[in-house]
């Protein structure tokens, strides 16, 4: 299995380079320069990354399945500042992050309990807690959004923050092409679980990842092959600008690469594999092309 795993992989990158080479001259972004290899073994599944937006090249990362209910601190270097550890939650399959509005202006970090593999839960969640004034390790109380999906259980890895108006997007990856949902922040108030609303269908499957740049004119969603960006125009809905056929960016392949985030300036991004094949993560930027 490892062996057909390995040849698929190899087919992917190989496409994938021919592909970077052929776009990278159009393409609003430059191809990927390595920043740092991350060897901490706590931090070999992380599986999604957000910048802060309070705090300057602040990268707030955290793990998947089985991982610690904590979200790592780590600047744009990739040199760890600490941990926020979520009281009392666990982390069942936390699949993304993302930073942007929630109440009273604050800037909040957004955790997708999202992964469902085998489309077997009955709901899922996103936490949400304040942005820390300082940048040190502790703990943090959260509030939990309980969510269903209108047709029953999907497995999703992609959780976004609409920087205009706080909506919630998570976007589903097993289906052949994947599906936008969203939700408003009164989920965050009911006890109860709320219902997301399905939107419509992506041209494309597998989804890992997903950011919105702090300005929101910018949208990344990748999967283990490409990633797909789109410029969002003053005024425009960032449903009507997802309905648009996305820009193919350089990637450079990685082993399970499952985190993509917009810098603070939204002149970059960066990107983070976790650990497959005995390859370390490599945490990737990408500059403007301007």
């Amino acid at each position: 299995m490892q062996k057909i795993w390995l040849t698929f992989l190899l087919t992917v990158m190989v496409s994938a380079v021919f592909a970077q080479q052929e776009n990278s001259s159009k393409s609003p972004f430059r191809e990927a320069c390595p920043v740092a290899t991350i060897t901490n073994p706590l931090l070999e599944e992380i599986s999604g990354l957000a910048f802060s937006r309070i705090h300057p090249n602040l990268i707030y990362m955290h793990t998947d399945s089985g991982g610690e209910a904590a979200v790592y601190m780590l600047d744009s270097l990739g040199n760890e500042l600490g941990k926020l550890e979520l009281e009392g939650m666990e982390n069942r399959d936390w699949e993304d992050i993302a930073v942007g509005p929630g109440p009273d202006g604050k800037s909040y970090v957004f955790v997708g309990e999202i992964g469902d593999n085998a489309a077997v839960h009955r709901e899922i969640g996103v936490f949400r807690f304040p942005e820390p004034e300082k940048i040190q390790s502790g703990k943090v109380s959260v509030e939990l959004a309980r969510l269903v999906y209108p047709k029953g259980p999907r497995d999703a890895e992609t959780l976004m923050v609409d920087p205009m108006d706080g909506t919630l997007y998570i976007v589903s990856k097993r289906d052949s092409k994947n599906t936008i949902y969203s939700i408003d922040q009164s989920a965050f108030e009911n006890p109860g679980k709320s219902e997301l609303e399905s939107h419509f269908n992506l041209p494309f499957t597998m989804s890992t990842a997903g950011d919105i740049s702090a300005d929101g004119s910018q949208i990344l969603i990748k999967n283990y092959e490409s990633i797909f960006y789109w410029k969002r125009e003053v005024g425009e809905s960032l449903l009507d600008a997802l309905t648009k056929d996305p820009i193919l960016l350089p990637y450079t392949p990685e082993p399970q690469g499952e985190a993509i985030g917009f810098s603070s300036r939204g002149n970059s991004f960066y990107t983070i594999s976790e650990k497959r094949f005995s390859i370390e993560p490599i945490l990737y930027t990408y500059p403007a092309n301007n």
